[in-house]
């Protein structure tokens, strides 16, 4: 969710080795006034944890009737249905999903509300939905373990948004980088309101779940900082004992959010450029590999994509972000470890390991291919999958809406 993906978790005991969790916080109780540049953008990233966070709003969680030890933590993730579904999508967000749902209480949702905060193709965005809702199942995303959900079918992503935005110093928005370079290139006469609180919505998406943790690219860390700042400045303004007084449970409204960066496959980059992330918006589609590419244009995009002159093939020499990032596609669809592509590709040329390459991606997106074709050629199957997973989404949502109307003092609307 830079502006493509988002998603949410905290590493514990369970977490899945796969993953690594970046940033740490416990959440703050004060009992005085916090210090005055507690609300300003200021959380360096670090690669450390302490402690699990903010526990709160129980009504939201998957808790066995037996244990309390068996609380599941949350992970909430999603994809914009803009364009083709394409390898960094895959790698950097989706692939890791299968995993975790077997761990994690798991929502995944398509982003459209956020799609429309640049210029889009109305004919264009329903299909989109359904498309990459097909995908997801395709990947395999398991709807007896996750909830697959379209975000505007779950009306709380929009009022929370609303309700966040009177808690945003707008000072926070101005300094988001992607607001900067997308609103450049657009002009800003022609930038909607949307593209500077989009962020805001984003962290709407995290905190209506309660979620223990968000999967983040290396381009996402900006955004999740500000939704663990808010999270932390709404617990303040209106959490503990100002909402126990107004009829509430108290402490805190929100978790404040952990992130989860792959170790691998975080920023896949594009075809066409080692140095730009592999992107829907980018003009060239040989920039790309689409998961629905057939396999005579992915061959051809391999055998055009962009390389150098070096001999040899390695990793992380940054004279060399091409190889580097060829080299990581392969061993992420090929599943193999760092060191066995080094020792397989280490001699080989780049004719050799294109040909290498270009097999392993058609072997790999070919039964996903399949499997959407299925899942679309199901009449109304898609469409009980997204309205199952909305109503498990709403009663999550709904819950930690209702605590936030509550502690900002709204009068309660009787049925």
């Amino acid at each position: 969710m830079g502006r493509a993906v988002l998603s949410h978790f905290l590493a514990l005991s369970c977490s899945s080795p796969r993953f690594a969790p970046s940033l740490s916080c416990t959440g703050p109780r004060f009992s005085k006034a916090p210090p005055a540049n507690l609300f300003r953008s200021r959380h360096p990233i670090s690669l450390s944890l302490s402690g699990a966070g903010v526990r709160c709003c129980s009504t939201s969680e998957s808790v066995s009737k037996t244990s309390p030890t068996s609380v599941k933590k949350r992970v909430v993730s999603g994809v914009q249905p803009t364009g083709s579904v394409h390898l960094g999508n895959y790698l950097g967000a989706i692939k890791n999903w299968i995993g975790l749902q077997d761990t994690y209480d798991t929502l995944y949702f398509i982003v459209d509300l956020h799609a429309i905060t640049l210029p889009y193709d109305v004919q264009e965005l329903s299909r989109a939905t359904r498309d990459t809702a097909a995908i997801y199942l395709a990947c395999g995303v398991d709807t007896s373990k996750a909830s697959v959900f379209v975000q505007s079918h779950v009306r709380a992503h929009v009022e929370l948004m609303w309700l966040l935005s009177s808690a945003t110093p707008i000072g926070w928005l101005y300094r988001m980088i992607q607001f900067k370079e997308k609103s450049r290139k657009a002009g800003d006469e022609n930038v909607g309101v949307a593209l500077l609180t989009y962020p805001v919505l984003m962290a709407s998406d995290i905190l209506l779940y309660q979620s223990d943790f968000v999967p983040v690219g290396e381009d996402q860390k900006q955004h999740l900082e500000l939704t663990r700042e808010l999270a932390e400045r709404v617990n303040y303004l209106y959490g503990g004992r100002k909402w126990k007084k107004l009829g509430g449970r108290g402490g805190a409204i929100f978790k404040v959010p952990e992130p989860l960066i792959p170790p691998t496959g975080a920023r896949i980059m594009s075809l066409t450029d080692g140095l730009s992330k592999m992107s829907k918006s980018a003009p060239s589609d040989q920039s790309r590999i689409n998961l629905l590419d057939p396999k005579d244009l992915i061959a051809n995009k391999i055998k055009r994509c962009k390389t150098d002159a070096f001999p040899g093939l390695e990793f992380d020499n940054p004279e060399r972000p091409e190889c580097n990032n060829l080299l990581s596609i392969y061993q992420l669809i090929a599943g193999k470890t760092k060191e066995e592509v080094v020792q397989e590709c280490h001699n080989m040329n780049w004719g050799t390991f294109k040909a290498l390459l270009t097999d392993a991606l058609i072997d790999h997106l070919h039964p996903i291919q399949v499997r959407y074709e299925e899942i679309m050629s199901e009449s109304g199957y898609l469409d009980e999958v997204l309205a199952e997973g909305a109503r498990k989404a709403s009663e999550v949502a709904d819950a930690t809406l209702h605590n936030v109307y509550q502690a900002m003092g709204f009068l309660k609307r009787r049925s």
